[in-house]
């Protein structure tokens, strides 16, 4: 057996936001994002469910998917494949416009509803952290008072998380799990939850006809083409630094050997001659002999 890489945006949304992903979205949202909490998700409604084929072209590397919960909890998730300048914020921005779009002019803010951004990474946004998951939220920064739960940020980074099949202990890693390795998969193992192992039937190349095949292979080709011009990009810097540092290291080196040179001919030479000798400055040798 093949499975879509569901790393890439057509996968992604095939699995979690299609008309049949009702049972595996609310799986998914349980394990990761209500892991702790009491009550757990019961029902929700896909947001602008994802038909097939939808990719019209590959000039965004993220995708969303939303879901009401049956509190009414708005929940974006979001799977990022490439790290670039601003992905943090752009996060909060489109929580805190998802929050903000609920209300009309004449209605009462406390009929605002809470907002969950889930974002799953394919890199390490927070190196501080060893979990593989961070939640944030508003609280005061001193005392820790919890502000509320209206918006909140939740953060899977899949780099983080090592595990082998064998290892896996509950349903949230067993879905981790999934993020990260699905693509890589030959067989549906029996020990993983039926939601899951549902999620593998829905990313089987072998349910696909060519046109849905065509465009994951596509979408594959252009984050990987992007992942290398970033690569490039990187050694590029890191080689012009290199070279920078090598000469600024030996202007450092030759300016210091003239101090050092300067400094034996200061019982010898006045400061214009020893100035004229090393090509230092009268106010370096000045300073020098002070």
């Amino acid at each position: 057996m093949n499975f879509l890489d569901v790393k890439t945006d057509y996968a992604f949304k095939k699995v979690f936001g299609s008309e049949n992903s009702k049972e595996i979205l609310i799986s998914f949202l349980n394990a990761l994002v209500y892991t702790d909490k009491r009550n757990k998700i019961k029902d929700l409604v896909i947001v602008d469910p994802y038909n097939i084929p939808m990719i019209k072209g590959v000039k965004d590397t993220f995708v969303d998917v939303k879901a009401v919960l049956d509190d009414d909890t708005k929940v974006i998730i979001e799977m990022q494949v490439l790290n670039h300048k601003g992905f943090e914020k752009r996060v909060l921005f489109n929580a805190a416009k998802n929050y903000s779009v609920q209300l009309n002019k004449s209605q009462e803010y406390h009929l605002l509803n809470p907002v969950i951004a889930l974002s799953i990474v394919d890199f390490v946004m927070f190196e501080e952290s060893q979990n593989v998951i961070n939640h944030f939220k508003l609280i005061e920064k001193e005392q820790f008072i919890n502000y509320g739960d209206d918006i909140e940020l939740i953060f899977v980074e899949l780099p983080k998380f090592t595990k082998t099949l064998e290892n896996l202990q509950d349903i949230k890693e067993q879905w981790i799990y999934f993020l990260q390795n699905a693509g890589t998969l030959e067989y549906i193992p029996n020990n993983l939850d039926e939601n899951i192992q549902n999620a593998l039937q829905s990313a089987n190349e072998a349910n696909l006809n060519k046109d849905e095949l065509e465009a994951q292979n596509k979408r594959k080709e252009f984050i990987s083409v992007q992942k290398l011009a970033i690569l490039k990009a990187d050694e590029d810097g890191f080689e012009k630094g290199m070279e920078k540092g090598i000469k600024k290291g030996m202007e450092q080196g030759m300016e210091q050997e003239k101090i050092n040179i300067a400094k034996n001919l200061l019982d010898i030479l006045d400061d214009a001659t020893i100035a004229l000798k090393t090509g230092l400055s009268e106010e370096t040798i000045a300073s020098l002999r002070r």
